[in-house]
């Protein structure tokens, strides 16, 4: 994914956060039609909060890197995976 990707909520997801956790679940007609929901650690859980359809990716890697004890490296592996289950889960468009 490039680097100056800007990255929007979908807006059909409900965000509850539980401690150091969010939760995400796709707001439905009906409880029926509910097939999951998701949990994000207190890492990914910050990188959703920085998802506001305004920072690159680019920036929010640099954030990431500041707030918190990780490489470079792992913070593009890592943030690849969740972009991608993000996108797989279309909490993200």
């Amino acid at each position: 994914m490039p680097k100056k990707a800007i990255l929007r909520k979908n807006p059909d997801m409900v965000t509850r956060v539980i401690d150091d956790e969010a939760i995400l679940m796709p707001v439905f007609k009906s409880s029926k039609d509910m097939r999951c929901i998701y949990t994000l650690n207190k890492v990914a859980n910050r990188v959703w909060e920085l998802i506001d359809g305004k920072r690159t990716l680019d920036a929010i890697k640099n954030t990431i890197l500041k707030e918190f004890d990780t490489t470079p490296a792992e913070v593009d592996k890592r943030l690849a995976k969740l972009i991608k289950d993000l996108r797989e889960a279309k909490a993200i468009i």
